[in-house]
């Protein structure tokens, strides 16, 4: 099992910051998908740009304070827990991945991998929001 967190701070209203988040419709902000595709209310699948699928059941959607998915794809499984709030104006966003590699041979790389994506995630949610810094 690996378990990765991140915390860092926006330079925006936290609206602006939750729908950039949640929203399944506008996603071109993420450099890794290709698409996704909603299956129902709370079931989607992430496709990467070399197509590989990651099934998500968002489990907890607390407008503006929490939203939480699990996931899972052929290689992993897992939890991601997004917790949003407001200091002075900025928004400071706090995001926990916790995952179990499927195949042993994984296990080593799990967490560098964590880590990778979370970096990726928030250098594209930056640049989407705050795209002049």
């Amino acid at each position: 099992m690996a378990i990765s967190n991140v915390e860092f701070v926006l330079n925006c209203k936290i609206e602006r910051a939750w729908n950039t988040v949640v929203s399944l419709e506008n996603y071109t902000w993420r450099t890794d998908l290709q698409k996704i595709e909603v299956l129902e209310e709370r079931k989607f699948v992430e496709y990467t740009k070399d197509g590989y699928m990651t099934s998500f059941t968002i489990t907890v959607f607390e407008p503006f304070k929490r939203y939480e998915f699990d996931i899972e794809n052929e290689n992993i499984q897992g939890h991601w827990l997004g917790l949003f709030s407001e200091d002075n104006g900025k928004i400071i966003l706090n995001f926990t991945e916790n995952i179990i590699a499927k195949k042993w041979f994984l296990k080593p790389f799990l967490s560098k991998y964590l880590k990778k994506q979370q970096q990726r995630y928030i250098k594209d949610l930056t640049n989407a929001i705050e795209p002049s810094l």
